[in-house]
């Protein structure tokens, strides 16, 4: 028997969000660890003027090892191209995993634009360099955390996670990443991060640019390094995160699973009441 990994969403509010801008990468549509169903109720919740797909949306190694693509994953296709459809901006910056779509980058993609990086302007005018991350792999000498542990350990560790979180369903309590808090503990992992971090920060540096927003290691962030402003919207196998901007230019990591919640937040300027802490951003000198 094989726990289910698409748990439905239950008990949420029905009421809409909006964000002007949001974030989504390494989906890994394909992999029978994806959320699926978590992301499908989000985009069902969300209004936005743009979407940035930061690669790794399609996993292609997981599909050329195994066939496995249930409706929920094609729901989420049909969802994204719906939304491109109706108004929404979408842009595609294609991962490794997904490097087949880098073929077509400078094109429309039906009505999605593909693109290999890209730059992001806020509300408040600071200008954001947008790219998957592996092009950081070989400067650093960086592999991915699976490789850091070896795909099978990684497999594994999802493998527990899949039925831990089986478990805790049954049990009525929320989703809980197992592989996250295990990488968090692990010294090699936490500066394998660093170093990963580190090296985005310095490649907006050298760009000119105010931060950068970037995917790839399933590390979500959302901070200031050096005066530039580092965000990593995270995944939708361990940690099932997004990374919006208000209307207002408040950049937000929000975590989405069964307790939906605000992770951090970085605002142009203090809230008089923050919910989370909220640091004023600096313009790169």
């Amino acid at each position: 028997m094989t726990p289910q990994v698409e748990a439905p969403v239950s008990k949420v509010p029905s009421e809409k969000v909006y964000y002007k801008t949001i974030w989504l990468s390494d989906i890994h549509l394909g992999f029978k660890d994806c959320r699926a169903e978590y992301l499908l109720n989000f985009l069902s919740r969300v209004e936005c003027d743009t979407i940035y797909l930061v690669g790794d949306v399609v996993d292609l190694w997981s599909l050329k090892r195994t066939l496995y693509w249930p409706a929920s994953h094609h729901d989420v296709l049909r969802t994204l191209f719906r939304k491109a459809n109706s108004g929404t901006r979408v842009v595609y910056i294609p991962g490794n995993h997904d490097e087949t779509f880098r073929d077509y980058v400078g094109h429309i993609f039906g009505p999605i634009e593909v693109k290999k990086e890209a730059i992001h302007t806020t509300v408040t005018g600071k200008r954001l360099l947008m790219f998957h991350g592996d092009c950081l792999d070989e400067h650093i000498r960086l592999n991915k955390w699976e490789d850091l542990i070896g795909d099978y350990a990684y497999d594994l560790l999802l493998f527990v996670n899949r039925w831990a979180n089986y478990f805790r369903r049954r049990f009525g309590w929320h989703y809980w990443s197992l592989a996250t808090y295990i990488k968090q503990r692990i010294p090699n992992a936490r500066q394998v991060i660093d170093v990963f971090e580190k090296a985005a920060v310095e490649l907006a540096k050298e760009r000119g640019m105010d931060g950068v927003i970037c995917g790839h290691i399933h590390q979500p962030a959302l901070k200031e390094i050096d005066g530039i402003l580092y965000c990593n919207d995270g995944d939708w196998i361990e940690n099932c995160t997004v990374l919006g901007e208000t209307e207002e230019g408040v950049m937000e990591l929000l975590n989405w699973t069964e307790r939906q919640s605000v992770m951090d937040t970085l605002a142009s300027k203090p809230t008089e009441e923050p919910e989370a802490e909220v640091l004023p951003l600096r313009r790169a000198s």
